[in-house]
């Protein structure tokens, strides 16, 4: 595939995607995000695979890279997800009390 027809898609996934995540009631956002955080996972799996596997340096490289973002976005989405699971359980005390 040329660069365009590949730039096209990214476009209109990033659009679709905005979309559709932007109709998503404020309740169902924590769900979601445990969701996502779940397919991070398997990005930094897959990520240690590709840099354990014979073949050139840079795509180890690149490969390790992208493991340490992953876990970064993983690290950094189950501390969002707490947070947010606090803030639903905080108001819930609030109201027996």
């Amino acid at each position: 595939m040329s660069g365009w027809v590949l730039l096209a898609a990214f476009a209109v996934a990033t659009l679709a995607g905005w979309r559709l995540l932007g109709a998503v009631p404020s309740l169902l956002h924590t769900p979601l995000m445990s969701g996502m955080n779940a397919l991070s996972g398997i990005t930094v799996v897959a990520a240690v695979a590709v840099a354990s596997s014979p073949g050139d340096a840079a795509g180890r490289w690149l490969a390790a890279g992208a493991a340490m973002l992953a876990m970064i976005n993983v690290t950094a989405g189950f501390v969002v997800t707490d947070r947010m699971l606090r803030m639903f359980s905080g108001r819930r005390r609030q109201g027996a009390s």
